[in-house]
């Protein structure tokens, strides 16, 4: 060294504040995760897309309960609404996903994220908790719109009331099926790739390419092939779960004897996603 060598302060210092812990970590990614999903904190553009999306469905939901209290008709009831929003949920999906894994993975951020005690199971369940949160979200809330369509018109009293209640419920339920299902399968596949367009590209093609093999089992002579044809599509599966559990479907999938096996495969479906993003962001944490 030499003499005129000098060591500057510029003010660094050690983090003297309260350590928050593993709990606050899940909750701050988890917080961010569920307000990029809908664009908040940033730039406007990235607002209108699932602004939209979820303005659409509020507005299907303000229509049918507008229908049912001037009409007295059900269009569609809370169960039915969720199977004929799918294809909107689909494009949801497809473009949020994306937004909560893929801009990661391209910026080249995880290793670092993972450099400090954050465990790649943590950041992954937090972020598909979001997803599965703004899913429901997007369906959950037009049914609570329905819902109270209806019991501020019945004109049964609080028994109307508490009817409502007992379909709406169940079909939360239901919802929440849609939203573990479409966040599973939509995050493994956006965790494929860094870049966004080819994410949300290769979401829709999930969806998109296993809804003709649904189409050639249906049109099968075998009443069998035909109750077994939703297993081969997500959508339908859900379809199938719904028709099991709660006797009504939008589709009016049959599923005949088989309703457990629908629900057997959801659950396996769900883990088996689950499983490979775990698999594939231990990968990226050890890079």
């Amino acid at each position: 060294m030499s003499e005129t060598s000098v060591i500057h302060d510029i003010g660094y210092q050690r983090y003297g504040g309260p350590r928050l812990g593993r709990g606050a970590v899940l909750g701050a990614i988890y917080a961010h995760g569920l307000r990029a999903a809908f664009g908040l904190g940033r730039s406007a553009k990235s607002k209108i897309f699932p602004w939209l999306v979820f303005s659409i469905t509020i507005l299907v939901g303000v229509i049918l309960a507008a229908v049912r209290a001037y009409a007295g008709i059900v269009p569609l009831n809370y169960v039915q609404y969720a199977d004929a929003m799918s294809w909107l949920v689909i494009l949801f999906v497809a473009v949020v996903a994306p937004e909560l894994v893929s801009r990661d993975l391209r910026s080249g951020v995880l290793p670092l994220y993972f450099s400090r005690p954050l465990r790649a199971a943590d950041y992954l369940g937090a972020k598909w908790v979001a997803l599965v949160t703004s899913v429901w979200l997007l369906l959950g809330v037009p049914q609570f719109v329905m819902f109270l369509g209806a019991a501020f018109t019945t004109k049964t009293g609080m028994s109307g009331v508490w009817h409502e209640l007992g379909d709406l419920l169940p079909a939360w339920a239901y919802t929440l099926i849609w939203a573990v299902v479409f966040a599973s399968i939509s995050l493994l596949v956006a965790s494929t790739t860094g870049k966004r367009a080819f994410a949300a590209g290769g979401v829709v093609a999930v969806f998109l390419v296993t809804t003709p093999i649904f189409g050639v089992l249906m049109s099968l002579p075998s009443r069998t092939a035909q109750e077994l044809a939703g297993l081969a599509s997500p959508m339908m599966l859900i379809s199938g779960v719904g028709t099991w559990l709660f006797k009504i479907g939008g589709t009016g999938l049959p599923v005949g004897r088989f309703g457990p096996i629908y629900g057997i495969e959801v659950v396996c479906l769900v883990a088996a996603c689950l499983l490979l993003l775990l698999a594939r962001y231990r990968k990226v944490a050890s890079l």
